[in-house]
C-alpha cells in the first residue's frame, strides 16, 4: 500500500481560500481522472465538501507522487501552486488511512461528530468508480472508512458532541437560543436542491417553520424536494417549489434564507438584500460603516462584488475570483505587491473618496490599508487573509429582520452583506470562527480509540492481502509438481489400479499440504505486521517464483479467498490426521 492524500481543509486554510479552490462536479471528475493518467497514480478518488479538498491516490513514489497530485490540484482549483502550497497537508499510506477514518467519524469536521460526511465520502466513492479511477486500494479504504464511521455513531455518544452544518448554523442565527423554537411559525427560503440543501429542508422543517419555498435552477429537483417534504410524515410544513428568478421577490416575504447551490459567483448580492429589506420595511436599507460606526442609506452605495470597475481605475482586476467585495481585505486577496501599491495609488489620488453620495472611508484610510497590505504581501508573498469585518462597536445593530444561512461553497451570498442593518448573515467563515470554540465532548477519545484499532486492522489486512499472490503462486506450483510427479509415477507403473493410484496421489498431496501449511500461514501472519512487506520477496526467492506468475494473480483478483481455501484445507488436513 502506497496511499497518499493532498488535501487543504478549514483547518489548514482561510475559508477565503477554500472558497477560490473550490471544485465544480466535473472540475472532480477531470481531476481524478488526469491524476490517474499521471506517471506515479494508478488511482484516484476527490473528496470534496463545503470545507475540504482532498485528493487520494495509490502511488508508486512518495516525492514524485506529492509534486505531481499537489500540481494538478492547483491546476484543477484555478489557485496558484506557489499561493496554495502554504495551506496544503500530506498523509502518507498509515498516516493517510487514519485521516480518512478520522474524517469519517467526524473528528475531522468543522462541526465535530457531524454525520454528513459519511454520505460525501460514499459519493466520492462512487463517483470514482463511474469513472473507473478507484481500485482494490481506494475500493477497500473508502468502503472501510464508511464502516468505521457507522461504528463510531453508534458505539459512542460521538453524536451528542456533533450536529449537522445546517443545524449549527441555524443554532448561530438563534444566538444562543433553542433552534427550535426560534424558527417556530417563521417563513423559510431554501435556495438550492442538492444535498446539503435538502438536509437544510428536512431540518427547518423539524424545527417548525410554517413554510418552506425551495428555488432552484432545475424546476424538477425543486418539485421533487417538495414532494419528499410533504410525503415524509414528520410534519404538515407547507411546501412549494419556485424558479430562480422568484427569489428577490421571495426574500421579501421570507425569515430565513438557507442558500447552498454550485454557482460559481455570487447568488446573492449586497444590493439584493438591501432591496428586499426595502421591501419588507418600505424605506432604504442601512448599511453601518466599520470604523466610524454611522448609518448610511444603502440604495445605490453598497461595495460592488466585482474589483476594477470603478470609473478612473487604472487597473484591470476582473480576473480576482468571483464572490469578494471590494470593502474590505478580501477584496485584494491574492494580488501582488507592485498590484496593491499601483491601487494605493490610485485610492489616495481620491478617485474612490465618495461615490453616488454614498459615504465611505476616507481615501487616505484605504491607501493607508492597501500600502500596508503591499508591504506585508512584499515581505511573506501573499496576501494574509482576514475574517469578515467585526460589527462596529460604536452602533447598536436592529433585531434582523431577515436571518441568511449561507453554506455554499464559494460562497452565495456576498460578504459585504454583514454590513447591513436588519440582517443577520452566517457562512461557512461565521461558523469556522464559531467551531473553533465549541467544546468537545468526553465520547471523542472512545472515537479516536475505534480509529486507532480500524487503522491497525485495516493495515494489517492490506499488508497480508500484497503477500496473497505469492502464497497462491507458491501452491500453485506445488500443485503443478504433484501432478507431474504423478504422471511420471503412471509411467513407470502402468499397470497401477485405480485405487492404489488415488491412495499414492491423495498421500502425496497431504505431504505437500503438511511442509507448506506452517510457512503459508506464518508467513502471512508476520506480512500483516508492520514492516513485513519484504516476506513476500524473500517467499518467492526462496523457492524461485515466476514473478510473471504473481503478478498474473493479482491481476486477476481472488487471491485472498484462494489462499484462505488452501490454507483452509491444509488445516482440514492437519486436523483429520491428529484426529486419526
Amino acid at each position: 500500500m502506497s496511499l497518499l492524500v493532498v488535501g487543504l481543509s478549514h483547518r489548514s486554510a482561510p475559508v477565503s481560500v477554500l472558497e477560490r479552490a473550490a471544485l465544480t462536479g466535473d472540475a472532480r471528475i477531470k481531476l481524478a481522472q488526469d491524476t490517474v493518467a499521471a506517471d506515479p497514480a494508478a488511482e484516484a478518488a476527490v473528496l470534496a465538501t463545503c470545507n475540504r479538498i482532498e485528493l487520494y491516490a495509490d502511488v508508486d513514489k512518495f516525492h514524485a507522487g506529492v509534486a505531481e497530485l499537489s500540481t494538478l490540484l492547483a491546476q484543477h482549483s484555478g489557485v496558484g501552486l506557489e499561493e496554495l502550497t502554504p495551506y496544503l497537508y500530506v498523509h502518507y499510506e498509515d498516516r493517510a488511512v487514519h485521516h480518512l477514518f478520522s474524517v469519517a467519524c467526524g473528528l475531522d469536521s468543522m462541526v465535530v461528530g457531524e454525520g454528513q460526511i459519511l454520505g460525501q465520502i460514499k459519493d466520492s466513492l462512487a463517483t470514482a468508480q463511474d469513472v473507473h479511477t478507484a481500485g482494490r486500494l481506494l475500493n477497500d479504504l473508502f468502503q472501510q472508512s464508511l464502516r468505521v464511521g457507522k461504528r463510531a455513531h453508534s458505539e459512542t455518544g460521538i453524536d451528542r458532541a456533533g450536529q449537522s452544518l445546517v443545524t449549527f448554523g441555524l443554532q448561530q442565527l438563534a444566538q444562543g437560543a433553542d433552534a427550535g423554537g426560534w424558527a417556530a411559525g417563521k417563513k423559510a427560503l431554501v435556495i438550492g436542491a442538492g444535498s446539503m440543501s435538502s438536509l437544510a429542508a428536512a431540518t427547518l422543517a423539524r424545527a417548525g417553520v410554517a413554510e418552506i419555498v425551495i428555488a432552484n435552477r432545475t424546476g424538477e429537483r425543486a418539485e421533487r424536494l417538495v414532494d419528499i417534504l410533504r410525503q415524509s410524515g414528520e410534519t404538515d410544513v407547507a411546501a412549494r417549489a419556485v424558479p430562480m428568478d422568484a427569489v428577490p421577490d421571495e426574500l421579501t416575504r421570507a425569515d430565513i434564507a438557507v442558500s447552498c447551490t454550485g454557482a460559481t459567483g455570487l447568488v446573492l448580492t449586497a444590493d439584493l438584500i438591501a432591496e428586499a429589506l426595502q421591501g419588507r420595511t418600505g424605506v432604504p436599507a442601512v448599511e453601518l460603516d466599520d470604523e466610524t460606526g454611522r448609518r448610511t442609506q444603502s440604495g445605490g452605495g453598497l461595495p460592488p462584488t466585482s474589483v476594477g470597475s470603478e470609473d478612473g481605475c487604472p487597473l484591470d482586476l476582473s480576473a480576482v475570483q468571483p464572490g469578494f467585495s471590494v470593502l474590505g481585505e478580501a477584496a485584494v486577496a491574492g494580488m501582488d505587491a507592485a498590484t496593491l501599491e499601483q491601487h494605493a495609488s490610485w485610492v489616495a489620488g481620491g478617485a474612490a473618496a465618495e461615490r453616488g453620495g454614498t459615504v465611505r472611508r476616507g481615501p487616505g484610510a484605504d491607501a493607508e490599508l492597501i500600502s500596508a497590505l503591499a508591504v506585508t504581501a512584499a515581505a511573506t508573498g501573499r496576501v494574509p487573509e482576514h475574517r469578515r469585518p467585526e460589527a462596529p462597536g460604536g452602533a447598536e445593530r436592529p433585531e434582523p429582520l431577515l436571518f441568511l444561512l449561507d453554506l455554499a461553497m464559494p460562497r452565495d451570498v456576498d460578504a459585504a452583506v454583514h454590513r447591513l442593518a436588519g440582517v443577520r448573515l452566517v457562512d461557512i467563515e461565521s461558523l469556522a470562527d464559531a467551531s473553533a470554540d465549541a467544546p468537545m465532548a468526553a465520547d471523542v477519545d472512545l472515537v479516536r480509540a475505534i480509529v486507532a484499532a480500524e487503522v491497525a486492522a485495516f493495515g494489517a489486512a492490506q499488508r497480508a492481502a500484497h503477500i496473497t499472490p505469492t502464497v497462491v503462486a507458491l501452491r500453485t506450483m506445488a500443485a503443478d509438481v504433484v501432478a507431474g510427479e504423478i504422471a511420471r509415477l503412471e509411467g513407470r507403473l502402468p499397470g497401477l489400479d485405480d485405487r492404489h493410484r488415488a491412495e499414492i496421489t491423495q498421500t502425496v498431496r497431504r505431504v505437500v499440504d503438511k511442509l507448506l501449511h506452517a510457512p503459508t500461514v506464518r508467513v502471512k501472519q508476520l506480512a500483516a505486521e508492520p514492516g513485513g512487506a519484504g516476506y513476500a520477496d524473500a517467499l518467492r526467492t526462496l523457492f524461485d517464483l515466476d514473478p510473471e506468475t504473481v503478478a498474473a494473480v493479482s491481476r486477476a483478483g481472488g487471491g485472498a479467498e484462494a489462499v484462505q481455501g488452501a490454507i483452509q484445507a491444509g488445516d482440514g488436513i492437519e486436523t483429520k490426521d491428529r484426529q486419526v
